[in-house]
């Protein structure tokens, strides 16, 4: 037997419950229809610049503790986030103090931004300094303790918004898809000029170096879902424009003269700050200084890869 319902279009019809359902599993079915259940109207991840964060992680009046770079109210999500699968902060350590975290994540992605100190996961310990970059496994506890005679600061992402969303439990102890893997500062200097040396021509994006680990090799990401890249641009040099799927949060290390162009925007650099650049959004970067810039990349990419859907291209051809 059939309803009438009042509306235009198979658009305008709300959600359709059962007319008379017989169990508590029939009582809980929605019916949506091909009018009405893709025009889901989410807001878009802003083309954003995190900048009063790092002041407050590097004023030296700061407790130890962390700092989120929290945007879920723009993006109308019910947990703390950057971007919809993804949470940056920054990590405070005071001179000699201790910081214990524990996060519900694949993983967690470290780069020393000052500071030296240690950080130990299990029974593994990480020494570390300035412009090291590290990973830790997700879902269990990480002391990180800083050296006694100076403050650090961590910048400090997970892909906590990915596991809320599926309501997902974050990997017991031993389970976790990437172990302690640690990147020495001098050694990411090494890799980089590897790279100058061999160069590129015109159809690669930037020279970029990115981080992997023996158990992900083979989709070369740090994390299934999350690519890390620390990205360089000499004096004098624009990265082509380009699009992708992906999102990115990048930490700006090094870039006096830089700015980026998203979407016609431009976005200038500031030492230590957050930027976001929304998915799809052309962009590029640029150097007007004199000496190279170094950004650190991160973004959703091992996600887009693995479903054959990243959809990188050049938006100057």
């Amino acid at each position: 037997m059939s309803t009438t319902i009042a509306a235009r279009s198979i658009a305008d019809l709300p959600a359709q419950h059962a007319a008379q359902p017989k169990t508590a599993a029939q009582r809980t079915a929605r019916y949506f229809n091909t009018g009405n259940a893709f025009n889901i109207k989410l807001p878009p991840v802003p083309d954003h610049v995190f900048t009063d964060e790092p002041l407050r992680a590097l004023d030296p009046d700061t407790p130890t503790g962390l700092i989120e770079c929290d945007l879920s109210r723009q993006l109308d999500i019910p947990v703390s986030a950057t971007t919809p699968l993804s949470l940056v902060r920054y990590a405070r350590i005071r001179a000699g103090e201790r910081l214990t975290t524990r996060f519900t994540a694949s993983g967690v992605v470290v780069y020393v931004m000052t500071g030296s100190g240690s950080a130990t996961s299990g029974e593994e310990t990480v020494e570390w300094g300035p412009g090291d970059v590290f990973v830790l496994p997700g879902g269990v506890e990480h002391r990180y303790q800083a050296a006694p005679d100076t403050d650090a600061v961590l910048w400090v992402v997970t892909n906590e918004p990915q596991l809320a969303f599926e309501n997902l439990r974050a990997p017991a102890e031993g389970e976790a898809p990437t172990p302690v893997v640690h990147y020495p500062a001098d050694e990411i200097e090494r890799q980089i000029e590897l790279i100058y040396d061999v160069g590129r021509g015109s159809d690669i994006a930037g020279s970029a170096l990115i981080f992997s680990s023996e158990r992900q090799e083979s989709i070369r990401n740090v994390l299934p879902t999350l690519t890390v890249a620390m990205n360089s641009l000499p004096p004098g040099v624009a990265q082509r424009p380009h699009r992708h799927n992906s999102m990115a949060v990048a930490l700006i290390i090094r870039g006096n003269g830089c700015f980026s162009m998203v979407d016609g925007k431009r976005k200038d650099w500031s030492q230590w700050a957050t930027t976001i650049t929304p998915p799809v959004a052309v962009h590029s970067h640029h150097n007007e200084g004199d000496e190279r810039a170094m950004l650190l990349i991160v973004q959703d990419g091992g996600i887009y890869y693995y479903t054959r859907a990243m959809g990188f291209s050049f938006a100057d051809v």
